[in-house]
């Protein structure tokens, strides 16, 4: 379990094929800041731009650690199979504050970026989302881009989906992954947990 507040931005240093066909996943090799895995151990969870993965081999004194991911997730997720700079955070503590929102790691859907842009002082963030998730995005309902926990500012339903609007703070820009999007990146999306819940129960019969 995670809350969507982003502790360290890493990198995707390596990517290893884990078989010749497409059934098979990938071996991803990341750095983490210095001292960020210093009390990590083999086995845990670490959500890799909002997708919880399994640490499979560790070397904390480097920082560096080893996640496979699956055919499967690959499939389900974006920004996975390449080099390049991701979101990382730790899974949640009991005693911990919660200070995003509840994130199980699990991605719901990949959307697309149509804006990131600079308004004022911050930037705007537009995402289509894909046709399933429109009935779970809400103004001023929580949503995970990337494993970032954000509110949204505008729901806009369109033939394909839904476009949501949303304000990101300097703070989060400079202190996630973020500020490498731009129109056109393909996105990890979770909905927020209660909402699938309630999809649930007024499904049931």
């Amino acid at each position: 379990m995670f809350t969507g507040i982003i502790t360290a931005v890493g990198r995707i240093a390596h990517v290893r094929d884990l078989g010749a066909g497409s059934a098979h996943g990938k071996r991803l090799t990341l750095q983490a800041p210095a001292g960020y895995l210093a009390d990590a151990q083999p086995g845990e969870s670490i959500a890799i731009n909002g997708a919880c993965m399994t640490v499979t081999e560790l070397d904390a004194p480097a920082g560096r650690f080893a996640v496979d991911v699956s055919a499967e997730s690959l499939a389900r997720t974006a920004g996975l199979d390449r080099s390049g700079p991701v979101n990382l955070e730790r899974a949640l503590r009991a005693s911990d504050r919660l200070g995003g929102h509840i994130v199980s790691g699990h991605v719901d859907g990949v959307g697309a970026v149509t804006c990131m842009a600079p308004v004022g002082e911050s930037w705007l963030l537009a995402v289509q989302a894909p046709r399933e998730l429109g009935k779970f995005l809400a103004y001023k309902g929580s949503i995970a881009v990337n494993g970032v926990s954000l509110t949204v500012n505008q729901v806009t339903d369109t033939a394909d989906g839904a476009e949501i609007r949303i304000n990101l703070i300097p703070h989060t820009v400079q202190n996630t992954a973020l500020h490498t999007l731009a129109a056109g990146a393909r996105v990890n999306l979770e909905i927020d947990l209660i909402a699938r819940y309630v999809e649930r129960m007024l499904a049931f019969p």
